[in-house]
């Protein structure tokens, strides 16, 4: 029988989507093979870092002002709801994100940091940009008829 460390262990590593854990005070220390994939950093230069590797930096304030109500609350809506929000990648390309966090806290209810699942939605994104796009098109040409 496989033990549960071993099994928490597998779904960490060998899972597609990424899954990021970093400190209350926003450095990195898990960073999964599908965080490889998804941002373009292994896990030898995501680890450490601030997780401002992967925000681009004209949401950066957004994304810390939320971070620390997080923080001080020890309460968020994204553990049941995804956030879509924009991601940065390596190589500078943006992509467009849904995640979605679990604090994790001490024996003692301290927050130590947190986890965050994430996935690379800018396909679904940019069809759904163009839907609303064609759309308009379409009002504008049955209000020129």
């Amino acid at each position: 029988m496989v033990d549960f460390d071993t099994i928490a262990a597998r779904l960490v590593t060998e899972t597609e989507e990424a899954i990021i854990y970093a400190t209350r005070d926003g450095i990195i220390r898990l960073w999964n093979g599908g965080s490889e994939k998804l941002f373009g950093y292994t896990a030898g230069e995501a680890l450490g870092k601030s997780l401002d590797i992967i925000i681009p930096e004209k949401h950066r304030k957004a994304h810390w002002d939320g971070w620390d109500r997080v923080m001080e609350s020890g309460e968020t809506r994204y553990g049941s709801e995804p956030l879509n929000v924009p991601g940065i990648r390596a190589d500078g390309s943006k992509m467009s994100l849904e995640f979605s966090i679990t604090i994790l806290k001490d024996d003692s209810g301290k927050i130590e940091g947190v986890a965050a699942f994430l996935r690379d939605v800018t396909a679904n994104w940019d069809e759904k940009k163009a839907l609303r796009i064609r759309i308009k098109e379409l009002e504008r040409q049955i209000e020129g008829q």
